[in-house]
């Protein structure tokens, strides 16, 4: 089986553990499109949209033929993208490993904001 085989491709994990990056990578060989939670969840700034917003957006994405989703979002929402998803990646590395990577992505990211993040965002209130 090749990934030419998957249409739709939930990826989640604990922050810090590399989804974004795996996602985009994803995303650059299958030619899925790649919706990032974080991007539809909150605005510029970092304000958070409204949960009925945010559901609406996500049963859009939910209704096409081909994504890859990257993130959490909400309880009630990952069950109904897991449910749609025709494979599912959990990132899963050692606790300490993704606290290693989540105090390198805040030092690194006071100075340049990390990629996948809505724009403006604060990156210590993230």
């Amino acid at each position: 089986m090749t990934w030419k085989n998957f249409t739709t491709v939930a990826v989640l994990g604990h922050a810090g553990g590399g989804k974004s990056t795996l996602s985009k990578r994803l995303s650059d060989i299958t030619g899925l499109p790649l919706y990032v939670l974080d991007k539809i969840k909150y605005r510029s700034g970092g304000v958070e949209v409204s949960q009925e917003e945010y559901k609406h957006a996500h049963q859009e994405i939910l209704q096409t033929d081909r994504w890859i989703i990257d993130g959490f979002g909400c309880m009630e929402t990952v069950w109904l993208r897991l449910d749609e998803a025709d494979t599912l990646v959990y990132v899963d590395l050692p606790l300490y490993v993704h606290s290693w990577l989540m105090t390198k992505r805040m030092i690194s990211g006071y100075f340049n904001p990390p990629e996948g993040w809505p724009d403006n965002s604060p990156i210590f209130k993230g």
